[in-house]
């Protein structure tokens, strides 16, 4: 893997591919970048794993875990605003510009480097002091996110150690959106092996010092090696030239792309989004110690799917960011309907693999110590809900894009989003009490898949020109599919006897019966998918 993950120069984003490929965008070097980027995001969502399989053999569902995961608030949150969806929303774009407007020429100062003289040491010196502020508020910030909780200094304490991501973060996905214009994926989807690499040497080495926060350090340590991973790369692409700092500060405050009129739907939006999650923690804190860590594991293990779809809309972002910019509507138009087709499709066959075979991935996993099977039955009950709710949030992880791809102030996606999340508060406050943590994440696959579709509808006559019926109807059969995948595969694991045995064959059956229903329908995307697979890998390997 060392030979995927660094970058072979400044001309070579993706081995096997050109520059021109990079900046064109053509079906190859997308591909291989998807390709590569997903094969870094398997290694570190098996990292991410075995990190959650540490606590929880560690401290099961119980207080201590409970404590750790509203700290783990602060960097859940982070990420998503800072690496994920509003750094690069807002960013990336705007590198895209500074890179179009570079390779026209006829500019005093390189156009890439006026970017980042005016908005990287303000954007520095603002995320240190609201991380300082979130370090001092953090008896405040537990009290609001979880208020049923008996002893809640513990997770005062995580949360202190973990609010250093808020700075850490915010540079990662400054140096991520940077390097993902220039065409360079790798890297950035690497960060979170770091990351995960951090937290289990640090909740391994000192767990019987620190307990439960023995992790939320590592959460610290782990943020750290990101922004080493990225920096070598940022700085061979944006090297620092100094004494021409002052001319391009000056030249940057008259041309500033990132506003504030820009800056809030963005932000506004992203965090609209991730306060599901507050949501959710803060319904499960009244129910009994261990709600909030079931939650926790089976939206982690359940977004699984989500994450991998998301890198195919990851990695061409930039190419419909680049044809906005430069006018080409209708190829913005064609490049957005097959990202949420072929997204859409890969996520549906993850959701079959997980609604078919939640209790032994579940039980494969995590049972195991101080986690036992009736922590496996609540978590697995779990994640077969969260699954109903897959699609809506790549859809609205995808849609959002477009939106905000031409740079100018949109606030339409905060609407959809602010609607979903009120579908979300009223059917969890409804919900909970009869269901428990089953009704917890049934209104959040409700709620997302409100504000999906309010997103779907809104985008044709805001941002891209997209067909709404052609996008519903290339999402029909591939929901079908995942149906008739789901239904095989819990019938098979409850036909092999054994936990490994079970799941290695309802992980071999629902993607196998989910290609073939696709076939049977019709749906290109199934057939696109498989030509996906073997162009990234034309060789079988």
């Amino acid at each position: 893997m060392s030979g995927i993950v660094t970058d072979s120069g400044p001309e070579a984003p993706v081995a096997g591919t050109s520059a021109h490929d990079a900046r064109t965008g053509s079906g190859r070097f997308l591909a291989r970048a998807a390709g590569g980027a997903a094969g870094l995001t398997v290694v570190a969502a098996l990292l991410g794993l075995v990190r959650d399989q540490a606590v929880a053999r560690l401290f099961g569902a119980s207080h201590a875990s409970d404590a750790f995961l509203i700290a783990w608030t602060v960097p859940e949150m982070a990420s998503t605003l800072l690496i994920e969806d509003g750094m690069a929303l807002l960013l990336v774009p705007a590198f895209s510009l500074a890179l179009t407007r570079r390779a026209a020429g006829g500019h005093a100062q390189d156009p890439v480097r006026v970017l980042v003289a005016d908005t990287l040491p303000r954007l520095f010196a603002a995320l240190a002091c609201a991380g300082g502020l979130l370090i001092w508020g953090a008896p405040w910030v537990v009290g609001v996110l979880a208020p049923g909780l008996d002893d809640p200094g513990l997770a005062v304490d995580c949360t202190r150690l973990t609010a250093v991501t808020v700075l850490t973060f915010g540079v990662t996905g400054y140096f991520s959106a940077a390097l993902r214009a220039h065409g360079r994926f790798l890297a950035p989807a690497g960060v979170y092996i770091a990351y995960n690499v951090g937290i289990i040497a640090m909740t391994l080495a000192l767990h019987s010092f620190w307990g439960v926060r023995a992790a939320a350090a590592g959460v610290a340590v782990g943020s750290l090696l990101m922004i080493l991973t990225l920096l070598p790369t940022y700085l061979r692409l944006v090297p620092v030239r100094r004494g021409k700092a002052a001319a391009v500060r000056a030249r940057a405050s008259r041309s500033a792309p990132l506003g504030a009129m820009v800056l809030a739907p963005v932000v506004l939006f992203v965090v609209s989004r991730q306060s599901q999650v507050f949501v959710e923690r803060f319904l499960a804190s009244s129910l009994p110690a261990g709600a909030i860590s079931h939650l926790n594991y089976a939206q982690k293990v359940a977004q699984l799917p989500m994450v991998l779809s998301m890198m195919i809309c990851t990695v061409t972002f930039p190419v419909v960011a680049r044809a906005m910019a430069a006018g080409d509507r209708e190829g913005a138009r064609k490049r957005v309907e097959r990202d949420l087709a072929l997204a859409g499709t890969v996520v549906l066959l993850g959701a079959a693999v997980v609604m078919g075979c939640a209790p032994r991935i579940v039980e494969v996993l995590f049972q195991r110590g101080a986690f036992d099977a009736a922590d496996t039955a609540a978590t697995a009950g779990a994640m077969r809900v969260y699954a109903l709710g897959l699609l809506g949030h790549t859809l609205v992880g995808a849609l959002c894009r477009p939106f905000f791809s031409a740079g100018r102030p949109t606030w339409y996606p905060l609407g959809a989003m602010g609607a979903g999340l009120l579908v979300t508060t009223a059917a969890g406050a409804l919900l909970t009490g009869p269901f428990g943590v089953d009704g917890i994440a049934a209104a959040n696959a409700v709620g997302i898949s409100t504000a999906a579709l309010l997103m779907l509808l809104g985008l044709g006559s805001r941002a891209v020109a997209v067909r709404t019926g052609a996008v519903a109807l290339s999402l029909a059969r591939p929901v079908a599919a995942a149906a008739v995948a789901a239904t095989a595969g819990r019938l098979v694991i409850g036909l092999v006897p054994g936990p490994v045995p079970g799941l290695a064959a309802g992980c071999l059956l629902v993607p196998t019966a989910f290609l073939l229903t696709g076939l049977v329908l019709r749906a290109p995307e199934a057939v696109h998918l498989l030509a996906l697979i073997r162009q990234r890998f034309p060789d079988g390997r």
